[in-house]
């Protein structure tokens, strides 16, 4: 027996070790980012608190960053959350007290170089698209919108981590949009997240994406291929190695609905969680229950969202097991018979049926076909199956 615990574990850390190696952290010096930033604080009001914490260089000078903490009443430790805006966003107070009205403490920080009234002398990078997909070589790589913004995220994390009335072992990361795409950079690169939730954004941008034709289209095959290897989710994906929600809508204008499901593949199917909702409102939204639920039942011991497996198809049905806590309030078949640009398909739900364990439906005769089933529980949470294209 004791032979055998001994196997088991070297086999555990060959893989934990084989994994280690295998992540991909770009040109990011994590050691250095783990540290503890330089900070100074503002006053706190109610639950709220502004600062400002170092930065990486840019341009060869010094840079800070601007965001707000938030915190519960009482000494904790608490969980905490690092929260990280989209494009237009900005440090978001309000965000960061939802986190602490929930029991958690929080930062959003500002990733366009801004301050609490407008651009900092001594800020990064902004978040304009041409500054994101400028030409660039290695030399001032580290220039780059997205070398900054990963860094002040990490460096927000280490803050929180650092806080005594923060549970540094209880620590997540969730974003919308951009700060979706940077949450999937971040989760694949920092191994301290217990949680993550990319809201909208994702990788393979390169192959479809609002940015394909504007943007990166008009790049040289080797500014394409820089860009791609250093800036692009899909490069990172594959290092998640906490449990991770992929939240988005099937109508989504910047992040469609083929990247999406290639970038999440890229993660472990037992980490991963998908919910894409029909037509979700595109902003910076932070209230969705599939957010607050998921990340609760990783940090705070809440129930967990339901597991669908694969889904599968036979003759004219389509079934997914659901393994599920929460009982299960509906079932629903979503499909569309379009095809074309996934942003302007039409989609079709019509429920499904729920007994036993399963959600079954059946198939319309109609060819193309892209479909997906997903289940709500009764606290409103919904969760997917990946889409499946019929030809």
């Amino acid at each position: 027996m004791k032979l055998r615990c001994l196997i088991l574990v070297a086999a555990l850390a060959f893989v934990a070790g084989a994994n280690a190696a295998a992540r991909f952290t770009g040109p990011w010096n994590l050691t250095a980012l783990k540290a503890m930033p330089k900070a100074e604080w503002g006053e706190r009001t109610n639950l709220v608190q502004s600062l400002y914490y170092e930065g990486e260089p840019f341009n060869g000078k010094p840079t800070r960053v601007f965001a707000y903490y938030a915190r519960p009443d009482g000494p904790g430790p608490f969980p905490a959350m690092v929260l990280v805006h989209g494009g237009g966003g900005k440090a978001f107070p309000a965000w960061a007290e939802h986190w602490a009205k929930r029991g958690y403490c929080a930062i959003a920080m500002d990733l366009a170089g801004n301050g609490p009234t407008g651009r900092l002398p001594d800020g990064g990078p902004d978040q304009a698209d041409t500054t994101k997909f400028r030409e660039f070589t290695d030399a001032d790589a580290k220039d780059i919108w997205t070398y900054h913004a990963v860094a002040a995220v990490l460096r927000g994390h280490s803050l929180l981590a650092a806080r005594s009335e923060v549970d540094r072992n209880r620590i997540g990361v969730t974003g919308i949009s951009w700060g979706g795409y940077l949450t999937c950079i971040v989760a694949g690169i920092d191994d301290r997240l217990k949680v993550a939730v990319p809201v909208y954004g994702c990788g393979f941008l390169h192959e479809n994406s609002v940015w394909l034709e504007p943007r990166i289209s008009k790049m040289t095959p080797e500014q394409r291929d820089r860009w791609v290897s250093l800036w692009d989710p899909s490069r990172y994906l594959a290092g998640v190695s906490c449990p991770i929600l992929f939240l988005n809508g099937s109508n989504d204008f910047a992040y469609p609905m083929d990247s999406y499901k290639k970038c999440y593949q890229l993660v472990a199917e037992r980490l991963r969680k998908v919910s894409v909702k029909i037509k979700l409102p595109h902003g910076h939204i932070w209230t969705f229950g599939e957010v607050d639920q998921f990340v609760d039942s990783q940090l705070k011991g809440g129930e967990l969202l339901a597991t669908l497996g694969a889904m599968r198809i036979a003759g004219e049905s389509v079934t997914t097991k659901v393994t599920a806590p929460v009982a299960i309030a509906k079932a629903e078949f979503h499909f569309t018979t379009d095809s074309g640009p996934w942003q302007k398909r039409n989609w079709q739900s019509v429920p499904a049926q729920f007994a036993d364990g399963l959600a079954t439906a059946n198939l319309p005769a109609a060819r193309p076909l892209v479909c997906y089933l997903s289940v709500t529980d009764s606290r409103g949470v919904a969760v997917s199956t990946q889409h499946e294209e019929l030809k």
